[in-house]
Order: structure tokens, then C-alpha cells, then sequence
């Protein structure tokens, strides 16, 4: 007499992913969006004619410099390469300083912006991600429509990224959800600091206003466009010398504006590494900040890439790119 072998336990049921959205963005959120992102814009048209001769001075020209570095390696080196790829450690107050710095590009408070970047490249150049060039087909008219979207018309749009799915471990930190509650502040500050330097640095208020208008408001409407040029431009054309899932390219001449991150086939390719420009000449200002910020004790654990990984990720000679 045989005797049945013992039944093995069930295996616990999988739990069900999260949903990729969380809902749609409010009206009031919408519409604060919206203006945002077409009040710099306008600005910058209007303030145009002010430039022939007599509109722009070296005032204006250096607060704008040192704003749009400020504010832009806020999410160069913050919001991307440590918030969102996790390419090295921070301690506390780098990290506070990260997070506000990357507000003042008025591109999103950081929790938001995280869980969008994350959405992007689980799903890159895909039904799921928010902003490809290649969702709408191939024909000239559909990659028009995508280019239009992947720079700036996503944003236009109600879908909301799940934060729970995508950004749980920053929306447990106290202090990010702070900073992120109070991005309206930071890019107020944004604003009206250039125009109170304009006015303290010329003693006039005609210093001020050009001061408010092109350090704050055209400086944030040129940013903007940087930022969605790497969504964009660096999804549809460049060289791609790395295998990636998708269709991202390095595309040099936005290289110095963008503060390295159009090297976007190498970050696609090997998204936590803290340097995207990896080749001779190829220049990363935002990974040159973390190495100081590395040698000054503030960084550590940065995810340096290296020759061997490099090698393994290099697309092979005669291969399609």
C-alpha cells in the first residue's frame, strides 16, 4: 500500500501591481500647470523688443547666468541623477538643498517630477510613458504630433503619475514632502529674487522690472525648453553608441545648455550612473558638481561608470544603431 505524497502549499498569490495613474490632475492644478508653463513663454515674446539697443544689461545677463545654473543643476544633479536613478548617497542637507534648488526651475515640485522621470524609462518610448515622440507612428504627421507632445504637450494633459507606484520611498521622506508642498514658494522665489537683485544691483526699479522679466521669467521659459529638448530632440536624432530599450540618442549641441543630460543614449543605456557624457570630450558639468560634491565629503557611494561596463554596453561594430 503506497501512501500519496504530501500536497505542497499553495504559493502565495502575486500581489497586483499598482495602477501607472493615480486619477487625473485637478482644474485649479491644471490651469496653475498651464499658466506656468505659457506665462514665461509669453514673456519672453513680449520682452524681446526690449533687447534692440538698450532693453538687456550686463545686470540682467549675469543673474540669469547664475539663476539658470542654480535652478537647472537642481534637476540636472537633484531631481534626476539622485532623486530619481538613486547614482549616490547625500547627506541631509544636500539633500534639502538639492530638492529646492530643483524647484526654482518651476519644471514641477520633486515628488511629482520623480514619479513622472521613473514612469518614463520603466515604460521608455512605450505605450505608459508620458512623453515619447514615437507614440502616435512614423509618418511625418504622426511624428510632428509626437514631437509636439514629447516637448511639451504631455504636460498640457490631466493623467496623473501613481506616486505611490513610483515615488513611495520619496513621499515617506518628512523633509522632501515639505519641499514639495511648498513649490509654490520656491518658484515665487524664483521670480521675484532676480527682480530685487535687478533693482539692489542698478538702484531703479527699470532694473527690477528687466530684472523680473528676463532673469525670472524669460530665463524659466528658455530652461523649460532645454529640459524638454532632451524629451524630445534626444528621443528622435543623434548617435546611439550604447544598446538601450528604446530610441534614445546623444545629441551633442545641447550638451554645454542642458548641463550634460542630452548624453541620453548613455543614461538610457546605464541609467544610474552619475556621468552621462562617458567619452572623450563629451562634457557633464552636472557629473563634475558630484564629484566635488564626492571630494567634499557630502556625496559618496556616486556610481562611477567604468571601462568594463562601458565595453558591455558599447553597440557592436556594423550593428544597426
Amino acid at each position: 500500500m503506497t501512501t500519496a505524497a504530501p500536497a505542497r502549499p499553495a504559493e502565495p498569490a502575486r500581489p497586483e501591481p499598482k495602477p501607472i495613474l493615480s486619477g487625473q490632475v485637478g482644474r485649479t492644478e491644471l490651469l496653475t500647470i498651464r499658466a506656468f508653463l505659457i506665462i514665461p513663454l509669453l514673456a519672453l515674446v513680449a520682452a524681446v523688443p526690449l533687447v534692440w539697443g538698450w532693453g538687456i544689461g550686463w545686470v540682467d545677463i549675469i543673474v540669469a547666468a547664475v539663476f539658470y545654473t542654480l535652478s537647472t543643476l537642481g534637476v540636472t544633479v537633484g531631481y534626476h541623477r539622485y532623486f530619481t536613478h538613486g547614482s549616490f548617497k547625500a547627506n541631509r542637507a544636500l539633500r534639502i538643498a538639492l530638492a529646492i534648488a530643483g524647484g526654482l526651475a518651476a519644471q514641477g515640485s520633486v515628488i511629482g517630477w520623480v514619479a513622472d522621470h521613473r514612469r518614463h524609462h520603466a515604460f521608455s518610448d512605450r505605450e505608459g510613458d508620458p512623453h515619447s515622440p514615437w507614440l502616435f507612428g512614423t509618418s511625418p504627421i504622426a511624428l510632428a504630433k509626437g514631437f509636439w507632445h514629447a516637448h511639451m504637450g504631455w504636460l498640457f494633459g490631466r493623467d496623473k503619475t501613481n506616486i505611490d507606484r513610483f515615488a513611495p520611498d520619496l513621499a515617506a521622506d518628512r523633509d522632501l514632502l515639505l519641499v514639495d508642498r511648498l513649490f509654490p514658494l520656491w518658484v515665487s522665489l524664483s521670480v521675484l529674487l532676480p527682480a530685487v537683485l535687478g533693482g539692489v544691483l542698478t538702484l531703479s526699479w527699470w532694473g527690477a522690472l528687466t530684472g523680473f522679466l528676463w532673469a525670472g521669467l524669460a530665463r524659466i521659459a528658455f530652461q523649460h525648453h532645454i529640459t524638454w529638448s532632451v524629451n524630445s530632440i534626444c528621443h528622435m536624432i543623434g548617435d546611439r553608441p550604447f544598446a538601450s530599450r528604446d530610441k534614445s540618442a546623444n545629441f551633442w549641441p545641447l550638451a554645454i545648455l542642458s548641463m550634460g543630460e542630452s548624453w541620453h543614449n548613455s543614461h538610457h543605456a546605464d541609467p544610474t550612473s552619475a556621468r552621462h557624457g562617458v567619452g572623450r570630450g563629451q562634457i557633464d558639468i552636472s557629473a563634475r558638481l558630484i564629484w566635488v560634491f564626492e571630494k567634499l565629503g557630502w556625496a559618496w557611494k556616486v556610481r562611477w561608470p567604468t571601462p568594463q561596463r562601458l565595453a558591455r554596453l558599447a553597440v557592436p561594430a556594423g550593428a544597426p544603431r
